[in-house]
């Protein structure tokens, strides 16, 4: 039964389920913060400030969306393989972040359309800097909409599984679905359903958590861009 406790301790300890969420949370954590803060000004300055070349970058963000990933995979291995990275979660992160961005350019860039332009010509005017304004007056204020893509990058980037499979072979730097799969492919006919299901449950737990708290906040902003 997936309620009994042997069945979450066997996922737990021997299945290393611990390691892996461990692992999960580390990688999500740094590439969700990287990804929106990289996002959140290149979206801010492709909308905000007119210069050569600024509807071509937008573009060239856009295009990612439609880009499968599968088909970057393999000179994706070697450009991570030649910086180094292969095989670490660092490695891992950047890739997350570029994996990202589109996504997030193209929802900020949006939002950040919605804003009135007066709050931040007033900061201007009195003095304060390009990064200021951004960080103080106009992060604030898109808040409803940072929160939201938050909340889906962390969803597509903790349920990702191609990319760690190609780009982090060792077990011990394994993400959670990286073992979560292993675990099904090597019970061959002894599967421990039992245990299996206390693993994906373990999985899926954190995300429904952050999707109950920062519901509201993820409603407001997806409707905060529709009617301003």
């Amino acid at each position: 039964m997936l309620f009994r406790s042997d069945a979450w301790g066997r996922a737990w300890a021997k299945a290393h389920v611990a390691q892996y969420l461990l692992n999960s949370v580390i990688v999500v954590t740094f590439a969700t913060a990287g990804t929106m803060l990289f996002g959140s000004m290149a979206a801010y300055v492709l909308t905000r400030y007119k210069f050569f070349g600024n509807r071509f970058l937008y573009t060239i963000f856009i295009a990612g969306l439609v880009f499968p990933v599968f088909l970057a995979l393999v000179p994706l291995f070697f450009v991570v393989k030649n910086f180094g990275l292969l095989d670490t979660h660092l490695g891992l992160i950047l890739v997350y972040i570029a994996y990202s961005l589109p996504f997030t350019v193209f929802f900020m860039a949006a939002f950040f359309r919605t804003l009135p332009t007066s709050v931040a010509e007033a900061a201007m005017i009195d003095g304060a800097s390009h990064t200021r304004t951004f960080f103080q007056i106009m992060v604030p204020m898109a808040k409803p909409g940072l929160i939201s893509i938050t909340i889906f990058n962390v969803l597509g980037q903790w349920n990702q599984y191609l990319l760690p499979i190609v780009l982090v072979p060792s077990e011990d730097k394994w993400v959670l679905t990286q073992g979560i799969a292993n675990i099904n492919i090597n019970a061959g006919y002894e599967v421990d359903y039992p245990g299996l299901f206390a693993a994906l449950t373990m999985a899926i737990i954190p995300m429904i958590v952050v999707y109950v708290i920062f519901q509201r906040q993820i409603q407001s902003g997806l409707t905060a861009g529709a009617v301003k």
